[in-house]
């Protein structure tokens, strides 16, 4: 029977030197036990202002701590490694690259709750975790549930963060029930996962709320610049790359 390992990492920064300073983590086995880790660790990287600006992980907090190795999630990590558990986490590509510098090859079933997102609510304008927090009402049960697994909200604390992904997820695993009947919701959330989204309407720039096709029409040239010059998540790559071979 599969395990599932919701978890989050805050980090020195987001650029290639980075490294983890923090794992949170829930392991949720079959049987509903579940086990929480909150751990901060001790990277030789400095920790950049503008990191310290979004967690408050300052390097005073994490002198003394284990690297990100030493821990005792990311151990714990290492012994469920196969391909009969789930790895999740909120834009999973992000902080799977965090533990793949530490030398973790990935063996697990990966759900990234940001794809599944933009899949099962198309509807909704933007899809970051604070944002679902909110427009779902998730902030409406995660009091109980923090003080159940003796938890402090916050939020961008790794520990946090993963407690409102665990009702997310049981969100969309609802979501996911209703929309393929048919289908083992978790299994069709990793399928999800391997699927790109088109984006109907950009989110940020020059044309922000405009439609993505309807701007191809207009500005071509602008879209290519996109395409070749700026640093576009997968899923806007994948919307580029449609929308412009049509033209």
């Amino acid at each position: 029977m599969p395990t599932y390992v919701l978890f989050d990492t805050e980090t020195t920064g987001n650029q290639e030197e980075d490294r983890i300073i923090q794992f949170g983590a829930m392991i949720v086995e079959q049987n509903g036990n579940l086990t929480c880790y909150d751990e901060l660790c001790h990277s030789d990287e400095p920790i950049k202002l503008e990191a310290m600006e979004v967690h408050n992980i300052t390097p005073d907090l994490i002198e003394g701590k284990p690297k990100a190795i030493e821990t005792t999630f990311y151990k714990k990590l290492l012994e469920l490694n196969n391909e009969n558990n789930y790895l999740i986490a909120h834009n999973i590509n992000f902080d799977l690259g965090m533990i793949q510098k530490e030398g973790f090859e990935n063996k697990y079933q990966l759900i990234d709750t940001l794809r599944c997102a933009k899949h099962l609510f198309p509807q909704l304008p933007y899809h970051r975790l604070q944002y679902l927090r909110y427009a779902l009402e998730l902030y409406r049960n995660e009091k109980q549930e923090a003080q159940k697994h003796d938890i402090i909200i916050k939020a961008h604390d790794a520990i946090g963060d993963v407690l409102v992904m665990k009702l997310f997820l049981s969100k969309l695993v609802t979501e996911c029930r209703k929309q393929y009947p048919d289908y083992n919701p978790m299994e069709k959330l990793a399928e999800l996962t391997k699927t790109p989204v088109f984006i109907t309407t950009f989110k940020f720039g020059k044309y922000k709320g405009k439609d993505v096709v309807e701007v191809a029409k207009e500005d071509t040239g602008y879209l290519n610049w996109m395409r070749s010059n700026l640093d576009l998540d997968e899923d806007l790559k994948y919307t580029l790359d449609k929308v412009l071979s049509s033209f």
